[in-house]
């Protein structure tokens, strides 16, 4: 009986929080959004940056390390 007491706390007590997690989350995600951009904007100019840099060994023949 007192695991059923504390079954049905346990559910009064958390459907808020899944439904607040349920609304929030859409939100946190478009808040986001922006950053997760500019982190694949620099990841591509760290590429570049990085193909540039090893080009001339590439040209020599020393081949890709990946």
């Amino acid at each position: 009986m007192l695991g059923f007491v504390l079954w049905l706390l346990l559910l009064i007590v958390c459907w808020p929080l899944a439904l607040l997690a349920l609304v929030l989350y859409p939100l946190a995600w478009l808040l986001l959004l922006p950053f997760r951009l500019i982190g694949i904007g620099v990841e591509g100019v760290f590429e570049l940056l990085r193909a540039v840099v090893m080009l001339p060994a590439r040209v020599l023949g020393g081949g890709s390390r990946r």
